[in-house]
């Protein structure tokens, strides 16, 4: 395990987990928090050996609560010389993970912490967290993470967050397609560990590509999606784990992936 003051690293398995670890502060975001968490995807994502990222929260009251609004104001300080924001290459740097990335949500899930939870790939919620947008009742809007939440839910639902500032449950939050599962909580470390197994017994190469192919066509019009995509899917072909997928196909065996 490697750590900062504010967040934990820890390789388990094949998978890269990030804690955040400000219970007693409901896990809110500071500097230390961004600069560990987007040291977290960078480190797994150079190791070979991690095939997935979870992203949670110590404890099991909050996911993360937002920014840490203790110095007043100054949490939205900015330095006018730098043409982006900490939170902004936060954001960047999972948006260009290659790895998949799970949200594990222990509790609740506010203001900056719905930015988290929507860089990730899936989300499993335990059935206590709440998820909301509060920034309007102290006089801010939910800018940065409007531009991760506005493809994931429907413009209705993402207008009543923002707009009214009033959380929501988790069932709610999974009728939204915010999280992908819901479950008691004594059965999240559980469900967490099935969709890494979910995970894990795929093709890395495929996922690697995949995700990259996503994000890449996601502003694209359908023609132009079309058109990179049909390109893609020989590229695809050409590599070790398509081979070796197919031939496990055909032996009627279990594949062996090399991630190449």
């Amino acid at each position: 395990m490697t750590e900062s003051r504010e967040v934990l690293h820890e390789k388990r398995g094949r998978a890269g987990w990030i804690t955040i670890d400000r219970a007693a502060k409901r896990n809110s975001i500071n500097a230390a928090v961004m600069s560990g968490i987007t040291s977290g995807i960078e480190q797994s994502s150079a190791d070979p050996d991690v095939r997935a990222i979870v992203l949670t929260g110590a404890g099991d009251k909050a996911f993360c609560a937002g920014a840490d609004l203790s110095g007043g104001a100054e949490a939205f300080g900015r330095s006018f010389a730098e043409p982006s924001q900490p939170f902004a290459n936060l954001l960047r740097a999972a948006h260009a993970c290659r790895l998949p990335i799970i949200a594990r949500v222990n509790g609740a899930c506010m203001a900056g912490g719905m930015g988290l939870l929507a860089m990730c790939d899936m989300a499993v919620a335990a059935d206590h967290a709440i998820f909301g947008l509060p920034e309007v009742k102290i006089g801010v809007f939910p800018m940065q993470v409007l531009s991760v939440l506005q493809q994931l839910i429907a413009r209705r639902d993402l207008m009543e967050l923002c707009i009214t500032g009033e959380p929501v449950d988790a069932a709610t939050a999974l009728a939204m397609r915010l999280v992908n599962h819901v479950v008691p909580a004594q059965e999240l470390d559980a469900k967490t560990d099935w969709l890494l197994a979910r995970i894990f017994d795929k093709s890395p190469t495929a996922i690697r590509r995949g995700k990259y192919a996503m994000a890449a066509i996601a502003d694209m019009s359908f023609e132009q999606a079309l058109s990179f995509t049909e390109t893609q899917i020989g590229v695809t072909a050409l590599t070790e784990d398509a081979a070796e997928g197919v031939a496990a196909f055909t032996e009627k065996r279990s594949p062996v992936w090399t991630g190449r």
